[in-house]
């Protein structure tokens, strides 16, 4: 029997509203292409997708347990259609996770940190429930791109409306937050960037501009409206011994065996004996 993957509610994407349906459509079909050939082959137990439930980052996943939980900067719907099958929800603040410490082997954060009130302790919870050698996928739009600048200009009109729609509380450059990640103990192995057209309006133009993929992909990837990064925790003082070095060295034929020397650089180590002047 397939296992099921624990899911809350959906709650929309309309934190993606100043990108546009065209641009929203692409972010979302390049990273679950992305998660989809990421993650179909992490092996381990407990998985965890935190936020944007459109992503379904863990349906190639293999684990016996995974959960899609809802975060405190998602709004929930006023009204819940409830799925045909039992779905367990799962709400959590992204700053105090409800899981003990070294207790997960996976967490995808999709766009989750740069909407999260405070990113760093979303990151430091993140340490503390991933195994030694478990591994966190994070996803977010890249602020110095097209798509980037479009949802900052977004965001300062939604902060300046009382009505507007709740947006990422800032959005987190690809360099510093892999700073982030080393500093709390992780390895960077794997980077991607995507979406290097501008954000049209409709789809007959990102269509039009669709080689600006391939030309960006080739030249400037670090500029991609959206960035990819997985990382692999590392235990404090492991270190990886090859088994080559066990290996016993034998001395050359004919070679001297070395012995342990006596005297010192204060002289020999016995006293001297007494001498008798002659006469």
């Amino acid at each position: 029997m397939e296992s099921q993957i624990i899911e809350s509610q959906e709650t929309g994407q309309t934190w993606l509203t100043p990108l546009g349906q065209p641009v929203a459509s692409r972010l979302l079909s390049w990273e679950q292409r992305q998660a989809d050939e990421l993650l179909g082959d992490v092996f381990g137990y407990h998985a965890v997708q935190l936020g944007w439930p459109e992503l379904q980052a863990l349906r190639s996943n293999r684990m016996p347990h995974r959960w899609l939980a809802q975060a405190e900067f998602e709004t929930p719907p006023a009204h819940v259609q409830l799925a045909s099958e039992p779905v367990h929800s799962l709400c959590l603040d992204s700053r105090a996770w409800p899981w003990p410490a070294d207790s997960l082997d996976l967490v995808v954060l999709p766009h989750a940190l740069e909407r999260s009130a405070d990113p760093h302790a979303c990151l430091r919870e993140v340490a503390r429930v991933l195994i030694p050698e478990g591994q966190v996928l994070i996803t977010g739009l890249n602020p110095w791109s097209w798509w980037g600048w479009q949802q900052a200009r977004g965001q300062r009109q939604a902060h300046a409306s009382p009505a507007g729609t709740p947006m990422p509380s800032s959005l987190i450059a690809y360099r510093r937050l892999r700073d982030w990640l080393r500093l709390l103990g992780f390895e960077v192995q794997i980077s991607r960037f995507g979406g290097w057209t501008p954000a049209a309006g409709s789809e007959s133009w990102m269509q039009r501009l669709h080689w600006m993929d391939a030309l960006g992909e080739r030249w400037w990837p670090i500029l991609g409206g959206v960035y990819l990064l997985m990382a692999t925790k590392r235990a404090p003082g492991g270190r990886f011994i090859d088994g080559r070095r066990w290996r016993t060295v034998r001395s050359p034929a004919g070679a001297t065996a070395p012995i342990a020397r006596t005297d010192t650089l204060m002289g020999p180590t016995t006293a001297p004996k007494d001498t008798v002047e002659s006469r």
